[in-house]
């Protein structure tokens, strides 16, 4: 039916990026990070520090849903951030590292 001749796989593999690039992505990731870390840790004591007042049990339910939920999510945002400052920074080593051994030993 399809009498299309066979075609080759596509080889667009990416090089790695540069060591430098990685690394300041890295810095800039781990920075974001812990920016993060600190708004997450202003708004656990903001939490912390106002009880609640209400005798409807309703509110409370709700409002320790939407405490834990901003919690959460900020957490979630900071360890994404984490995470990613510690890949590009091994990415940085890897790319290093392949430099050096495609380098010509002189």
């Amino acid at each position: 039916m399809n009498n299309l001749p066979p075609t080759e796989p596509p080889t667009d593999l990416k090089p790695l990026p540069t060591p430098l690039r990685s690394s300041l992505g890295a810095v800039i990731a781990s920075g974001l990070a812990i920016a993060l870390y600190r708004v997450t840790s202003a708004i656990s004591l903001s939490f912390a520090q106002k009880p609640l007042h209400s005798d409807n049990a309703l509110v409370v339910k709700i409002t320790i849903a939407v405490r834990t939920l901003v919690v959460g999510l900020s957490t979630l945002a900071t360890f994404i951030f984490a995470i990613v400052a510690f890949a590009l920074f091994a990415l940085a080593i890897q790319a290093t590292i392949q430099k050096l051994k495609q380098s010509p030993s002189s």
